[in-house]
């Protein structure tokens, strides 16, 4: 192209960038009414096969990761909705993926930690305004969630009287905004917290040392099993609990990473934040140990939750699996924001997909 031939190409380039800053309030609308077409009010569980789905809506820790939410996962088992901790960015997460927040049933929390309650009050405010609820959201834990639930809600109280008022009772009822208290006491044996439908809900006790009680959940429906380790460092009764299962949900943290962002943080300056992270490594389990534990279970896939430390590119994921390998012979996955894994009944099948 000659001389005259590039400036004309280059005049056209100009003119049509003026002509698109012309017209970009009108585009932008055309553009957003299609995402709001496809989006808005969509239901993802129309047409889910009967069985159980487990949707990852936060797979990461308490350490800062834009691409995480924090412990959040949801478990459909038929037409029933449940939720296992609500860490922060979990509740907007199932918003996102068009999942209905405002039919889950029960919210399940493994321990009090703050980075699994952090989410609370969006996924109690998403499920109010997503479907008049009359009644408050059953929060089941061990002793404590007393303290917990009662906490939120006056946290929100205020807010709720505003939304009330100026949506009216049809829309936001009063008597279904916040949440209510559903205690249980765990001692060493597991322990069943639901039991109705076909859907069997057991909570069983982990080690989260200095942190006490902890559990994690197995939830069975029409002869498939999921398990749900919560927080915990390797633990005799996870393995009985999740026995047999199809799936474990297993926290993971990689020491020799950890290690790194300790070296990093120290040769900063930061010391505090150092100090925590070296002390972290004795009551969370390592990928090993996960697979460890998913073998001597004999479950058939294993997905590792609870990212620690924060991966940013999906090229470090051999890095962060290490070994682990080398300890279970089955499929080993790394949870995403956004995973569904499906287990239809009456099948041995299980697939993985993405919702984000």
């Amino acid at each position: 192209m000659g001389p005259m031939g590039k400036g004309l190409a280059g005049a056209l380039a100009i003119g049509a960038g003026i002509a698109i800053l012309a017209f970009q309030p009108q585009i932008g609308r055309l553009l957003l009414g299609r995402v709001a077409a496809e989006r808005a009010g969509r239901d993802a569980t129309v047409g889910l096969a009967d069985g159980l789905h487990v949707i990852i809506c936060g797979s990461g820790s308490p350490l800062p990761d834009p691409g995480r939410a924090g412990p959040c996962t949801m478990v459909i088992a038929g037409r029933h909705i449940f939720v296992v901790d609500a860490g922060e960015g979990g509740g907007r997460n199932l918003a996102r993926m068009g999942l209905p927040v405002g039919r889950i049933e029960r919210l399940f929390l493994t321990h009090f930690h703050s980075d699994h309650i952090d989410g609370l009050g969006p996924m109690l405010l998403l499920r109010w305004s997503g479907r008049p609820n009359s009644v408050p959201l059953p929060i089941a834990g061990p002793p404590g969630v007393e303290r917990v639930v009662a906490g939120f809600n006056a946290a929100y109280a205020l807010d709720n009287g505003y939304r009330t008022a100026h949506h009216g009772p049809a829309i936001m009822p009063p008597g279904g905004a916040g949440a209510v208290a559903v205690p249980f006491a765990i001692g060493a044996a597991p322990l069943v917290v639901l039991d109705a439908d076909g859907v069997r809900v057991t909570a069983f006790p982990v080690d989260h040392d200095p942190v006490h009680p902890a559990v994690g959940y197995r939830f069975d429906y029409k002869g498939r099993a999921i398990v749900i380790s919560g927080d915990t460092a390797p633990s005799a009764s996870l393995v009985a609990a999740a026995r047999g299962a199809d799936l474990l949900v297993h926290e993971a943290l990689q020491p020799r990473l950890v290690a790194v962002l300790t070296d990093a943080l120290a040769s900063k300056g930061a010391t505090n934040t150092a100090q925590i992270t070296r002390d972290i490594l004795d009551y969370h389990s390592s990928p090993a140990q996960a697979a460890d534990a998913a073998r001597a279970a004999g479950v058939r896939q294993l997905l590792l939750n609870h990212i620690v430390p924060p991966i940013p590119f999906r090229f470090a994921y051999p890095a962060f699996l290490g070994d682990a390998g080398d300890h279970f012979s089955g499929p080993i996955g790394i949870a995403e924001d956004g995973m569904i894994i499906t287990l239809p009944a009456g099948s041995a099948d299980i697939t993985t997909g993405n919702l984000l």
